[in-house]
């Protein structure tokens, strides 16, 4: 099952036209899903599209690292949760993770690195105090937890 404890960010059946033609879900999708999960994740700490239209200014990605562990098919019911593993004034890192909500069996990662942006100057600013509480306290309650095994992770080949 999903790991205790983590913000529930998403939960939907793989669609049959997400499947190519050797019956998985193409790798594009999994990009795709785990945006979706990185909206919610940002409405939850008041940094999502309704802050965007409020303020000009978000949450841009500037590093990402997926990870896909087993075949998702089509039908088959997906769960996702969010750890915050680390923020600062103007970064937020998160980890996503893709189970099988019946087994929980985990199927893909991806591991995130955002900026708050100023939109009008494209500049990276700190993330507003009030907002920036939530954040805080979210990525403090997650710094209990363990870090995933891949956290930090690159892309490696034996020699």
């Amino acid at each position: 099952m999903s790991p205790p404890g983590l913000l529930g960010t998403g939960e939907w059946a793989v669609p049959e036209d997400w499947i190519d033609y050797n019956g998985h879900m193409m790798d594009g999708y999994y990009g795709l899903a785990f945006s979706d999960a990185t909206e919610v994740f940002l409405d939850h700490i008041g940094l999502g599209e309704a802050y965007r239209k409020e303020t000009g200014s978000g949450m841009y990605t500037v590093e990402s690292h997926l990870r896909y562990l087993r075949s998702a098919r089509a039908g088959q019911q997906m769960r996702f949760t969010t750890q915050v593993l680390g923020a600062d004034a103007k970064r937020v890192r998160v980890f996503h993770r893709m189970t099988d909500a019946v087994t929980g069996d985990e199927v893909a990662t991806e591991e995130l690195m955002f900026l708050h942006v100023d939109g009008a100057t494209e500049r990276v600013t700190a993330i507003p105090p009030e907002r920036g509480h939530v954040v805080s306290a979210l990525a403090a309650e997650h710094a209990a937890r363990p870090a995933p095994p891949a956290a930090g992770r690159g892309i490696g080949m034996p020699r």
